[in-house]
């Protein structure tokens, strides 16, 4: 998992993104696409166009960092606006990275009784 600081806020991008960018062409994108800071300790995720890979870049006061991640099977869940940002909570990013639709988690099995 992301080390990710307990203030940090985590941004999804919307929309697609070219996943041949690397550290520095998203955060130019953070930057002037989205209109923030890529510098101020957010995580910022950003989705391809088959929805099957995310990266997810933050700086931690000591570096850039980004972390990918591609589904062998199924697709990432992503918010259908066109352009901006969605905000995430810590425990809606973990969903996101386990493929769970993060918008309404649902418990996969649950007991039926306790005997």
């Amino acid at each position: 998992m992301i080390p990710i600081a307990a203030g940090a806020r985590i941004w999804i991008a919307t929309g697609h993104t070219d996943m041949r960018k690397g550290m520095q062409g998203l955060a130019l994108l953070v930057q002037e696409g989205l209109g923030r800071d890529p510098f101020a300790g957010d995580v910022f995720v950003f989705r391809g166009r088959a929805g099957t890979l995310i990266k997810a870049l933050w700086h931690d006061e000591v570096g850039l960092s980004l972390y990918a991640k591609r589904l062998d099977p199924g697709r990432f869940i992503w918010p259908a606006t066109v352009d901006g940002v969605v905000s995430l909570t810590a425990a809606q990013m973990g969903y996101l990275l386990e493929a769970i639709d993060w918008r309404n988690p649902q418990h996969s099995w649950r007991p039926q009784s306790a005997g």
